[in-house]
C-alpha cells in the first residue's frame, strides 16, 4: 500500500485525475469505478477540466458505479446513478452507454447483485477504482464486519452511515434508504488499482486503522493492505493520526515520477 500525503483536497484530486489520465492515455478504453459524495469531487472537476482543455482524450472511457441505494425510484436525484450521471459521466462528454451500475430499483436485488458482479467480470475488471471512507473504515457501503471476501450484494446500513448521508436527503434521516447494493470488498480487491481519497481531521482515525492497523473486518478498508497495488491518498488534516507520516512523505517524495501513482 502506498500512502501520499498532500496538501489539500484540491490537491489530492489533482494528484488522483493525473493518474486517471496517464491510464487513459495508454488504455483509452478503461473501465473507471467512480464513487459518491463530496470527497471525490475534486477528482471529477480536475478531469473534467483536464478534458475540456483538450489534455485528456476520455471519449472510449466506461464508467461504473461502487454501489447504490436500494428502493428509490428510477431518477431520483439521489440515486448513485443520477448522481454519477451528474457528476462524472455528463462533465467527462460521455454517454449513459458508456455506464454501467446495479439496478436498486429491481424486484430481485439478490439477483441484481449477481448480475452486476458478473457484467464487472464480463468487461474486463475494473481498471482504476476511487474510494472514499467512511468514519467506521467503511468502503463502498461494506460496514464493519463485512467479510473480506465478500462480493457485490445487498447491506443494511449502519446508523452512523444513514446520519453521515442526511445531508444529501434535506438533513432528513427518514428519506435516507436502509439498504444498499455494494460492491464487495472481494470484488473492490480484484479491481487493478483502487486509490482512496481521505481528506478532513473527521477521517483521519479510520486512516490511521486502515493503514497502520491490522488487517481485520471491524475496518473494512484495512483490506486495501492485502491489495498489490492500493494507494491512499490524504489530506494533512486525515494523516494526522498516522504515525509514520514522515515516513510516508519521505518515500513518496523519493519516488521515481515516471512511476506514477
Amino acid at each position: 500500500m502506498e500512502v501520499v500525503i498532500v496538501p489539500d483536497a484540491t490537491a489530492g484530486g489533482e494528484l488522483i485525475a493525473e493518474a486517471i489520465a496517464a491510464l487513459l492515455s495508454r488504455k483509452p478504453d478503461a473501465l473507471l469505478g467512480v464513487a459518491t459524495g463530496s470527497t471525490p469531487l475534486p477528482i471529477y472537476q480536475a478531469l473534467a477540466a483536464k478534458v475540456r482543455s483538450g489534455a485528456v482524450d476520455a471519449s472510449r472511457a466506461r464508467i461504473c458505479q461502487l454501489d447504490e441505494y436500494v428502493g428509490l425510484p428510477p431518477g431520483h436525484p439521489e440515486s448513485y446513478r443520477s448522481v454519477v450521471l451528474r457528476e462524472v459521466v455528463e462533465p467527462l462528454g460521455l454517454s449513459e452507454k458508456s455506464f454501467m451500475g446495479p439496478d436498486g430499483a429491481a424486484e430481485d436485488v439478490q439477483a441484481a447483485c449477481e448480475a452486476y458482479d458478473a457484467a464487472l467480470a464480463e468487461a474486463g475488471g475494473v481498471d482504476l477504482q476511487l474510494l472514499g471512507i467512511g468514519t467506521d473504515g467503511h468502503i463502498g457501503f461494506n460496514e464493519p464486519c463485512s467479510s473480506l471476501a465478500s462480493r457485490t450484494r445487498i447491506k443494511t446500513l449502519t446508523e452512523q452511515t444513514r446520519v453521515d448521508n442526511a445531508r444529501f436527503f434535506d438533513d432528513d434521516i427518514d428519506q435516507v434508504p436502509h439498504h444498499v447494493i455494494t460492491q464487495g470488498i472481494g470484488t473492490i480487491l480484484d479491481s487493478r488499482h483502487p486509490i482512496l481519497l481521505a481528506t478532513g481531521e473527521g477521517k483521519a482515525e479510520a486512516v490511521a486503522r486502515t493503514v497502520e492497523g491490522p488487517v481485520a473486518s471491524i475496518v473494512p478498508a484495512s483490506a486495501l493492505q492485502m491489495h498489490p497495488h492500493a494507494t491512499v491518498v490524504v489530506d494533512e488534516a486525515a494523516a494526522s493520526k498516522l504515525k509514520l507520516a514522515d515516513y510516508f512523505r519521505a518515500t513518496y517524495e523519493a519516488k521515481p515520477r515516471w512511476q506514477g501513482l
